[in-house]
């Protein structure tokens, strides 16, 4: 067995040994040990480790990340040298800012090959910078001992990195794989696979201080997608028997499939708790830790909750579905002014909301403000007004009898706002932006996965939709960017329904989705999710025409509006897809189920085609009515809750 085919196989293994259920590989030449050993492994797992493959890096890198932000596991994603490595930084930062648990594994050239012009050599040690727990040169696999417990305790190590077990907060973890030739395993003679590609020259063996300096410069030229031969690795779950293969040592894991190395949290963070005070408010933002916890403490306070739609915690009782609105009206803001916010995840979705981390308390100094850290060592601070930053919160004591109008009025004013909403919305048949946000999500059945793009459309679901529990929103809030979409809604349906749960949707632009179109395309032996793509297309970026760069006439239309003339559902028929064009609200739940669709399980498009000037025009509506209901919802008496 070759260096490079006993290295991948074994990582692989070990990766396999501490829970690793979902790699996806881009295809290359330089990383072809690792795609070998992942196939299969994946063959012989009886389906305990599935393989995605993607032609585009950033498609792939994506396609992970939502795998891993749905199943909170580290998901491996692998590539070849060069610039494949650098289309997995999107995907990298996200990660990071969004704590999600990913395996970067990028091949590269040996290190004699590396500032010598050789083909696809570049520069790739410490490539993401600081968006990675961890970063780790392995280092050219050798024959010889040690090599063994030295990936082992490698693999376990990154493992512990990307899911936070080693104490910080999750998050992608990369590993650099220089790589020598032979790139395939060793083939018997005799072997029918005869059209090897070509080979590097071999490194000749310097003994210590010899003057020997007539190393290789450069290696023959090769192809990122020549193809590769079989595998020999050897039964699921078990790495080469070793010496007997002509290895120096027993590659060989743990007895029973254990890891080599556990690695594990050993204290439990305190819980700080709280005195209670009527006038509390608790926010959620995207990714906000332990939802549950949070709507239970707000309960049990009688606080209302402004949760964002991916926050987890936009449910129960006390969650609000017009709060930007209430935050928007500067009388209702006066007159709920708090002593206590208690913010979890990254709040900032509308500038009501960061405006209001500001508010001073009735008292008129700065409200306390407690952060529930998403990790520990990561919290989200926006405003900069937290005063303690804590892992969880709960009440200190009982919360007085009888109640009190604080919650009550909230909840007026938050019915007062939706009900001016529905007036709006539900005067006829159109199928604006808003009212598609807010009648998608009621439509969505129990134990749905709905995706929502980072711009316009998620803040047009944080001011339309109802809060309910039953169904799971998920967006790239971390960094917010448009890359990779598709593909993180596909990875996040896929473990959605791999874990048993329901429907998926996304909900995009048609900016996202053209970013994005490569996510499309998957061979035909891939695994396909149950997904809906319900796309948005006003013929350009929408957001900027409610912001200040739309006071510019001049250069506004060609240089943010950025008209494309893309027909999204052309798209999907190059791709294979099934399409539709929706144009009134009443089609909705018909076009979810694929009515008039081609049948079966995948992935399906739904065009809705809108204007960007209507839809700026109808916001503008809807604001104006909503904060005057709010307002006037603050000057009415309201009861104490009971």
């Amino acid at each position: 067995m070759n260096p490079s085919t006993a290295f991948a196989t074994v990582l692989v293994d070990e990766l396999a040994r501490c829970g690793l259920a979902e790699a996806v590989v881009a295809p290359g030449s330089r990383n072809a040990p690792l795609a070998i050993a992942l196939w299969e492994h994946a063959e012989r797992s009886a389906g305990r480790l599935r393989l995605h493959v993607r032609i585009d890096e950033r498609s792939a890198a994506f396609l992970a990340l939502g795998l891993a932000k749905v199943s909170r596991r580290p998901v491996a994603v692998v590539c070849t040298s060069g610039t494949a490595a650098a289309h997995f930084h999107a995907a990298v930062i996200e990660a990071d800012e969004a704590a999600v648990p990913l395996l970067v594994l990028t091949a590269d050239r040996p290190p004699e090959l590396r500032g010598t012009g050789a083909n696809q050599t570049i520069d790739q040690l410490k490539l993401y910078g600081d968006a990675v727990r961890w970063f780790c040169e392995v280092g050219v696999p050798e024959a010889r001992p040690g090599m063994n417990a030295y990936w082992r305790s490698l693999a376990c190590r990154a493992w512990a990195s990307a899911s936070g077990a080693a104490g910080t907060a999750p998050g992608p973890v990369h590993l650099n794989l220089p790589l020598r030739e032979p790139l395939v395993p060793d083939i018997a003679p005799g072997s029918a696979h005869t059209n090897l590609p070509l080979r590097e020259p071999p490194v000749p063996d310097i003994a210590p201080g010899s003057a020997h300096t007539n190393l290789p410069l450069s290696e023959p030229p090769d192809s990122d997608t020549e193809g590769a031969g079989g595998p020999g690795v050897g039964e699921p779950g078990a790495a080469p028997a070793g010496e007997a293969g002509g290895w120096p040592e027993p590659l060989a894991g743990r007895p029973g499939g254990e890891p080599w190395t556990v690695i594990g949290r050993t204290t439990v963070p305190p819980v700080l708790e709280l005195p209670w005070t009527e006038r509390g408010v608790v926010i959620c933002g995207d990714g906000s830790a332990d939802p549950a916890a949070l709507l239970r403490l707000a309960g049990e306070a009688g606080w209302p909750v402004l949760a964002e739609p991916s926050s987890g915690a936009r449910a129960g009782p006390g969650a609000l579905a017009a709060y930007p609105y209430l935050l928007d009206s500067p009388e209702f803001v006066a007159a709920h002014a708090p002593d206590l916010i208690v913010s979890s995840g990254r709040p900032g979705l509308s500038r009501g909301q960061l405006a209001y981390l500001k508010t001073a308390s009735p008292s008129g100094a700065a409200p306390r403000h407690v952060v529930v850290a998403q990790a520990p060592g990561r919290w989200a601070d926006p405003a900069r007004t937290a005063t303690e930053v804590a892992a969880a919160a709960r009440l200190a004591g009982p919360v007085p009898s009888g109640g009190t109008g604080w919650l009550a009025s909230w909840l007026a004013a938050d019915e007062a706002a939706a009900t001016a909403a529905a007036g709006i919305l539900g005067a006829d048949d159109t199928l604006s932006e808003p009212r598609l946000a807010r009648d998608l999500a009621a439509a969505l059945p129990d134990g749905a996965l709905l995706w929502a793009a980072s711009s316009l459309l998620i803040r047009d679901l944080d001011q339309q939709m109802t809060p309910r529990a039953g169904v799971t929103v998920l967006a790239n809030r971390g960094a917010s960017g448009i890359d990779g979409l598709i593909s993180s809604a596909c990875g996040a349906a896929l473990a959605h329904q791999r874990a048993g749960g329901g429907p998926a949707v996304a909900l995009l632009g048609d900016l996202a989705f053209l970013h994005d179109a490569p996510g499309l395309f998957a061979g035909p032996d891939e695994p396909r999710p149950d997904l809906v793509l319900v796309v948005v297309n006003n013929d350009g970026g929408g957001i900027f025409s409610l912001l200040e760069q739309a006071a510019f006439p001049g250069p506004f239309e060609r240089v943010f509006g950025t008209p494309h003339r893309g027909a999204p559902a052309q798209v999907a028929a190059a791709a294979g897809l099934s399409a539709t064009i929706l144009d009134r609200a009443s089609g909705l739940a018909g076009a979810l189920r694929g009515d008039g669709q081609r049948p079966g399980a995948g992935i399906r498009v739904v065009e809705v085609r809108t204007s960007r000037a209507a839809g700026t025009a109808l916001r503008g509506r809807l604001r104006a009515a909503c904060t005057a209901a709010a307002g006037q919802a603050a000057r009415a008496p309201t009861r104490p809750a009971s």
